[in-house]
């Protein structure tokens, strides 16, 4: 039984919360679902660079992800989750992204912001990190708790040899630090996670992933949300949701983050 008041204190106070056994079999098989129907139908994908021949392969923003992800999503107990951190009511469904690391020593997931790459801002963002293999603590997903609350940082443009190596050139936002170089000098957190487990962080935690291993494997899912508090914050990028790309000729920097495009999924609408 989840403790909601202290998860929504910890969920405000260090912007990452985990959330054991959330989803059941079938909701995890529903994920794991929409998560092969993104391999079956690439949108952006590609692999990360890396120094091996292993996979870290990535995809996201699929223009058509509703056709493999609705019924999941709408039967999903996390767009409530997302309600219940936040103290506020409506969930509106942003993007997916999908991840395979195997085959061998890959790389680490740079340290980053989420929300550097997106013109999203203010309260009630989330992203839901969801594991189909079992992931040690050792080799888990990093936090630095309570970065949500500090400064925004230029996006890594995963570059190999760099990875604080800006991805936008003209954004005045501030180059990444080298948070893997001075790990002494940093607060962070991980947990180890189980098929059924779920991550949920704020788009402004800075994170990051561990490499995985020869004979290991981690597909992993993300889904992010935003609620009635999160505000258009175009933060001098060019890059833009390709579903929404009008809503930089239409909004102001600080009005609410809407547009009719995005799948409003809690409260659920009366049948």
């Amino acid at each position: 039984m989840i403790d909601w008041h202290e998860a929504r204190e910890r969920f405000d106070r260090d912007g990452v919360v985990f959330l054991p056994k959330v989803l059941d079999a079938a909701q995890l098989e529903a994920a794991h679902d929409a998560w092969r129907w993104s391999l079956a139908n690439p949108a952006l994908g590609g692999n990360v660079p890396q120094a091996t021949d292993a996979t870290f392969y990535q995809d996201l923003y699929n223009p058509r992800v509703l056709d493999g992800y609705q019924p999941m999503l709408e039967a999903s107990p996390i767009p409530q989750i997302c309600a219940q951190l936040w103290g506020t009511p409506d969930v509106w469904f942003m993007y997916e992204q999908v991840f395979l690391k195997e085959g061998g020593e890959t790389r680490r997931t740079p340290w980053h912001q989420d929300g550097s790459y997106l013109p999203i801002g203010g309260r009630d963002t989330a992203v839901a990190w969801i594991s189909f293999d079992p992931v040690s603590k050792a080799d888990a997903l990093e936090f630095v708790p309570g970065s949500h609350r500090g400064t925004i940082y230029n996006g890594s443009s995963f570059e190999l040899g760099d990875d604080t190596a800006p991805l936008f050139r003209d954004s005045d936002l501030p180059r990444l630090p080298d948070i893997e170089a001075e790990r002494e000098r940093w607060d962070m957190v991980s947990w180890a996670v189980t098929p059924g487990d779920i991550i949920i962080f704020d788009v402004n935690t800075l994170h990051g992933g561990a490499a995985t291993h020869p004979g290991g494997r981690r597909r992993t899912l993300t889904l992010r949300f935003f609620g009635e508090r999160a505000t258009y914050v175009p933060k001098g990028n060019r890059r833009n949701l390709p579903n929404v790309s009008g809503m930089s000729e239409r909004l102001q920097p600080g009005e609410p983050f809407r547009d009719d495009a995005f799948l409003k999924l809690w409260p659920k609408a009366a049948a």
